[in-house]
């Protein structure tokens, strides 16, 4: 049997055993905890946050993940994001571009109708204004183009006149009662015909109402008329090798510029309000001729002499329109 004091030995070995035990496993502890905060896998975690980000700033070519808010997509991101997204803006801007571009194309289309080289009197263009009638006589006018083979002919008011830009163009003109005529622009109407007004000669005028109207509200346009043969030019009056007027005559389309071949290229003349283009110090005088129409159409004459007053056929014709 045991002894006090052999107990109490007993007791204190006991205490110590389990302090000590205490201190090993706190030890293993701390040696483990250190142990695992040195390993490079903790300190990422650790720095997790700081890694993302410089991550998400540098560009990611092929990356089909969301781009982040505060740096700015690479444009393969974009493109993801717009096919991937209906709620961001990209999906917005790309179909406004693809609308511009039919928009672009239905624009350039309407402005090919409308030739560059057109005054006022445009094609496919409907104009308004009023007829008035005026006596012909023999159907010269302000173009100078001579007597009229018909009395199918018009005098333009002064704006659309347009410095004889008019000259020679064919309009139809249209009644509210359904009546209809073409009629050859060879005169100029001046004050108080306004723009769109359209004095035709009697003979013309009665084709769509009783002279007795004498103001009649109409609607015209300009037409390229099918049969009409071929174009001639006249040299002015006074013209020679130092100085020429030169004149277009029967001509299909409005003509919009006149050219001579100077021999170091093309001299455009100026064109007067009595239908002649002139080069008033003889430059391209009894040269070749080069006339543009207002569709843009060039046609080269050749072989002409500088015969004063004398119609000169050239065997040539705008296309029609």
């Amino acid at each position: 049997m045991m002894t006090t004091r052999q107990v109490a030995r007993q007791h204190r070995r006991r205490r110590r055993l389990v302090l000590g035990a205490t201190v090993a496993l706190t030890a293993a502890g701390v040696l483990a905890y250190v142990v695992m905060a040195l390993q490079p896998g903790h300190k990422v975690d650790a720095g997790s946050a700081a890694a993302t980000t410089r991550v998400t700033a540098q560009p990611r070519v092929g990356d089909t993940a969301s781009p982040s808010p505060s740096s700015s997509p690479s444009p393969s991101t974009s493109t993801s994001a717009s096919a991937s997204s209906s709620a961001s803006p990209k999906p917005t801007a790309t179909p406004k571009a693809a609308k511009s571009s039919p928009k672009g194309i239905q624009k350039s289309a309407r402005t090919s109708t409308v030739p560059p080289t057109a005054g006022r009197i445009r094609p496919g263009t409907t104009y308004q204004g009023v007829a008035t009638a005026y006596a012909a006589g023999v159907g010269d006018g302000a173009c100078l183009f001579g007597p009229s083979p018909d009395m199918m002919i018009a005098a333009m008011n002064t704006t659309d006149y347009e410095t004889s830009r008019a000259c020679g163009a064919y309009v139809l003109v249209r009644a509210a009662n359904g009546k209809s005529i073409t009629v050859r622009i060879t005169n100029e109407c001046p004050l108080p015909c306004a723009p769109g007004q359209i004095d035709l000669s009697q003979q013309a005028f009665a084709k769509l109402a009783d002279l007795k109207v004498g103001r009649l509200p109409i609607t015209w346009s300009l037409v390229s008329p099918s049969s009409i043969g071929t174009m001639s030019i006249r040299y002015k009056t006074g013209s020679s090798a130092y100085w020429c007027g030169i004149q277009v005559i029967g001509h299909r389309n409005p003509v919009a510029r006149l050219e001579v071949s100077t021999g170091g290229g093309w001299r455009s003349l100026p064109r007067t309000g009595f239908n002649y283009f002139i080069s008033a110090d003889g430059s391209g005088c009894g040269k070749t001729i080069r006339v543009t129409d207002i569709y843009g159409e060039q046609l080269t004459v050749n072989g002409l002499k500088v015969s004063a007053n004398v119609v000169q056929p050239t065997g040539v014709q705008f296309a029609q329109h």
